[in-house]
């Protein structure tokens, strides 16, 4: 019964911050922001305010697609937020220019997270099969490698959450400071950032869950021996 609600839960708790996300997102991309900005005006006015012209912005396809791409110095936005004039576009323009600011400012965290990107890709490609060799064969070796792969994964989720976090931070700060939504928006504007920082909290969560049972299931395994 233990392993059933563990596993309910590893199912759940992702789903829910999901609904979230996209409840608050669907609610406040029919709420007009003030200024009458698009997304994509939005993200502009924040670079130049601080500094960052050489920051393009593109169009991309898709729903809640948008990201910065620190490598192309490019902000991405979905089409319904590059075009549209919602208080939901606008928080999310402004999350992703938060990430620009953080990437010229050298943001330690986020100089963090860049730099486990291999590492945690290669332990979230290898983790699985050495953990699931590690159980069918009993080799508490092959299971304490997986366990290490994994731990790299983690620990970039981990990290994930104070970039994300600063990021919303310096959306709210910066949408405020230029005025492109009104004291009476800010409400609005945080509900949805911080329905979006949820999914962060959400995956790393399970992920640590993960890990953890794991890790006493190595421990069980050396006590057997």
């Amino acid at each position: 019964m233990g392993f059933l609600i563990y596993f309910i839960l590893l199912l759940i708790i992702p789903i829910w911050a999901q609904m979230k996300v996209k409840s608050a997102y669907r609610k406040y991309s029919q709420v007009p922001a003030s200024s009458g900005m698009t997304g994509a005006q939005v993200a502009r006015r924040i670079l130049d305010d601080n500094g960052l012209f050489n920051v393009r912005i593109e169009e991309v396809r898709g729903q809640l697609t948008d990201h910065y791409d620190p490598r192309s110095k490019v902000v991405r936005l979905s089409s319904d937020n590059y075009h549209g004039t919602s208080v939901a576009g606008a928080a999310v323009a402004a999350h992703e220019v938060g990430h620009a600011i953080q990437d010229a400012e050298d943001y330690a965290f986020l100089r963090f997270r860049h730099a486990l990107v291999p590492v945690a890709g290669f332990g979230s490609n290898v983790s699985f099969f050495l953990i699931l060799a590690g159980i069918l064969f009993q080799a508490s070796g092959l299971l304490l490698l997986g366990i290490v792969a994994m731990a790299a994964a983690v620990l970039f989720q981990v990290v994930t959450l104070p970039v994300e976090f600063n990021a919303s931070n310096r959306a709210m700060e910066q949408i405020v400071s230029v005025g492109v939504i009104r004291n009476d928006e800010e409400r609005e504007t945080r509900k949805v950032l911080n329905a979006a920082a949820l999914t962060y909290v959400a995956g790393a969560l399970v992920a640590l869950m993960e890990l953890v049972r794991f890790i006493l299931m190595y421990v069980g395994m050396g006590n057997d021996e």
